[in-house]
C-alpha cells in the first residue's frame, strides 16, 4: 500500500518526495544544504549530476511503500524514462536546520 506524500513523517523528506514528484528542481535544490551529499548503490556521486540525470530529465517518481527512522527511511517504488521502475530504498540525514544534508538511495 502506498503511503501518500503528504503523509510522511519527517517534513524534509516529505518535501523531498513532493519535489521530485513535481519535478520542481528549485524546490528540490531549496531542500538541501549547501554542500548536500549522496551516494547511489554505495558509492559517492556528483549531487548536482545525479539528480539531473536520474530524476529531473528523466522524470522520476517515488511512489513510497513504508517508512521508518522517524520517516528519515523509506522504501519506494522508483521509476524513471532512463530505467524504468525499481524498489529502492532511501536514507536521509536531516540537519539542525531541518534540511537535508545526505541522502543515500540503492536497490531495496
Amino acid at each position: 500500500m502506498t503511503i501518500q506524500p503528504a503523509r510522511l513523517s519527517d517534513p524534509a523528506v516529505r518535501a523531498f518526495v513532493g519535489a521530485v514528484n513535481a519535478h520542481d528542481r528549485d524546490a528540490f535544490l531549496a531542500l538541501l544544504t549547501p554542500d548536500a551529499t549522496m551516494s547511489d548503490d554505495g558509492t559517492d556521486r556528483d549531487l548536482t549530476d545525479w539528480i539531473d540525470r536520474e530524476i529531473f530529465s528523466s522524470h522520476g517518481h517515488m511512489e513510497v511503500d513504508r517508512e521508518s527512522d522517524g520517516g528519515r527511511s523509506l522504501v519506494a517504488n522508483y521509476s524513471n524514462d532512463t530505467w524504468g521502475e525499481m524498489r529502492t530504498a532511501w536514507r536521509f540525514t536531516v540537519g539542525e536546520d531541518g534540511r537535508i544534508a545526505r541522502f543515500e538511495t540503492g536497490q531495496a
